[in-house]
């Protein structure tokens, strides 16, 4: 199970990095929301999302959520279960993120838990991410069109991988997420520059 945290709750940056990040499949994927997210940034617009079909359930608690997610990993012909919960509800221990992270593990199914408006408090999920969105990419054939998107990603937990920062862009054509470091600037240096005026001269 991976978890993602949008750096900005109404930003979607972390659902399209979720959704470029599944894997090929016409397999169906369960897709289930509580009240709060559905309030405060929408439903899924399903004619923009990839060629799959998506099986959508709308709850109103954060329970709920955890309850269908975990009956959705049992279901071997899904190709992934995304659930999105708001804020840090207290059924969303430590022990209910094990839950899902066996129950995905045990059935092979993908699940990502979508965390708006939370803190990354005590968890089990194998990846944590914070997700910000990006300027997409110029468009090759239309400098006025958006081309592909890009995203900062930052993994900083993971059981597997050495957490870091880079920037995740899609490549639309090939449908697959290119990964690259994050370009930092270095230090300063400790001068007011004078030395590099006089040599200059």
């Amino acid at each position: 199970m991976s978890e993602i945290f949008p750096t900005a709750v109404t930003d979607t940056a972390g659902l399209g990095f979720l959704l470029a990040k599944l894997p090929p499949s016409t397999a169906p994927v369960f897709w289930v929301q509580d009240r709060l997210s559905r309030q405060e940034t929408g439903h899924p617009y399903l004619p923009g999302l990839p060629d799959r079909p998506i099986i959508r359930i709308d709850v109103n608690r954060p329970v709920d959520v955890l309850w269908a997610m975990e009956e959705g990993l049992r279901c071997t012909s899904l190709a992934a279960v995304i659930g999105e919960v708001w804020g840090n509800p207290k059924v969303l221990d430590f022990t209910a993120s094990k839950r899902l992270v066996l129950r995905a593990e045990r059935y092979g199914i993908p699940c990502w838990l979508v965390r708006r408006a939370a803190s990354p408090d005590l968890s089990a999920a194998r990846n944590r991410w914070r997700v910000t969105s990006l300027p997409s990419l110029p468009h090759p054939d239309d400098p006025k069109a958006p081309g592909d998107p890009r995203w900062q990603v930052e993994l900083f937990r993971a059981r597997h991988t050495q957490p870091g920062t880079w920037i995740a862009t899609h490549d639309r054509t090939a449908d697959r997420v290119d990964i690259s470091a994050s370009v930092r600037d270095g230090p300063m240096a400790k001068s007011d520059g004078k030395a590099q005026h006089r040599a200059a001269r």
